[in-house]
């Protein structure tokens, strides 16, 4: 028969806040050292030089006073404020949650409004708030939440379009041991890990920018379908001498963070690819550059130093990029659901479905609508902070 000494304990809540300087923490445990106590949970933060520090205690009711008493005369001698609260409470208030859901949220000027409603949307959803956390705070402000008491699928449901009216961006993933899991993270190439799209800087040195950007609107349209609209473009390239390849990757602009984003993954141990419904001829210089194994794009037809207006070979088009996926995941054998798919257009929402977070990275409406998580900020290293990994993470990996 369990009695409340099985079920029960004595707590104290203590809360110290202060100047930041070395050796307050330590100090703190100094005293509480001298009494039979358990420490059951402890944080610690520090904005702007203050320090805000948290611990959880379980103690014997009779040393309360004493305890209440040492931590007055350890405020006095380290000039910050310490608060307790002491009270019975349940064992079980202590235990680990599981089942807990990470959102992260990043905005270029982050709001109260769009910190308040969300924080109203996790509530009317059930759960509750376990830790609050900034991954970045430059160029892009990345908060992450920690949540208990919340179903998954609902909870991006309630949040996104929160998410949405507030102009922020939003992911929400599972906790546990598989947030931490080796992954395999694919990218597009235009517009995505670069700025540009190539067959428009080839179009220009053909001359037939105009035409060619015509028959992308087509596609866009719907009227015709990528593999279509690919070939079109291609044949106005007929007679292009081939130097205006490495005219056109001179001119390539890599994303901004892109180069962080890759190396970072692969400091971590993930898998980084590349899918692109532009061309191998011109992008394989820069995967080298950047170390990517994994890839696959399309290749144009060369003969006599010229373009011969055509592609060999099958074309990488939005079934080809998803399968590609599924190829590179069974390679490093990576579980589906380990996936991340990055994209913008029309051609990536294969892979963005099939992915276990799909990506749309300044993407075509259609394209949010359809993905996991969006990303609206010209930064594509902010694909880090929705993996949970912060700046101060990523800067100690360069060095």
């Amino acid at each position: 028969m369990s009695t409340s000494a099985d079920s029960e304990q004595y707590t104290g809540l203590i809360l110290l806040s202060g100047v930041d300087k070395p050796g307050i923490t330590a100090s703190l445990f100094e005293v509480l050292s001298a009494f039979a106590i358990t420490i059951l949970d402890i944080e610690q933060v520090v904005i702007k030089d203050r320090l805000i520090l948290t611990a959880l205690i379980a103690l014997n009711p009779a040393h309360e006073e004493a305890i209440t008493t040492d931590l007055e005369s350890c405020a006095t001698t380290l000039e910050v404020d310490i608060a307790t609260l002491f009270s019975y409470e349940a064992k079980s208030a202590t235990s680990t949650k599981a089942g807990l859901v990470h959102v992260v949220i990043l905005s270029t000027k982050m709001n109260p409004k769009a910190i308040s409603e969300l924080s109203t949307g996790m509530r009317e959803s059930g759960a509750n708030i376990e830790r609050i956390t900034r991954l970045a705070s430059t160029p892009v402000t990345a908060i992450e939440f920690v949540l208990s008491g919340a179903n998954q699928e609902e909870l991006s449901q309630i949040l996104s379009p929160i998410a949405a009216s507030n102009g922020v961006d939003i992911a929400v993933q599972p906790g546990g041991l598989q947030r931490h899991a080796r992954k395999l993270v694919q990218l597009d190439v235009d517009s995505t890990l670069i700025q540009q799209e190539v067959i428009e800087l080839l179009a220009a040195k053909a001359g037939v920018g105009s035409e060619v950007i015509s028959i992308t609107e087509q596609a866009m349209r719907g009227e015709i379908d990528f593999e279509q609209s690919l070939r079109a473009r291609v044949a106005l390239l007929k007679g292009l001498p081939v130097s205006a390849i490495s005219e056109v990757q001179e001119q390539i602009l890599l994303t901004p963070g892109a180069k962080t984003l890759v190396s970072t993954l692969h400091t971590l141990g993930h898998t980084v690819a590349v899918v692109s419904g532009g061309f191998i001829d011109v992008i394989a210089p820069l995967l080298k550059e950047l170390d990517i194994k994994f890839f696959k794009a399309n290749t144009l037809g060369i003969e006599n130093g010229l373009l011969t207006g055509e592609v060999i070979g099958p074309i990488i088009d939005r079934a080809a990029k998803a399968a590609a996926l599924k190829e590179f995941a069974a390679a490093q054998s990576i579980s589906m659901d380990q996936t991340i798919a990055i994209g913008d257009g029309a051609n990536d929402l294969d892979m963005i479905a099939a992915a276990g977070l799909g990506i749309a990275f300044n993407a075509k409406p259609a394209v949010k609508a359809a993905a996991d998580s969006s990303l609206s900020q010209p930064y594509l290293d902010s694909v880090l902070y929705l993996l949970g990994i912060s700046v101060e993470e990523i800067e100690s990996k360069k060095n």
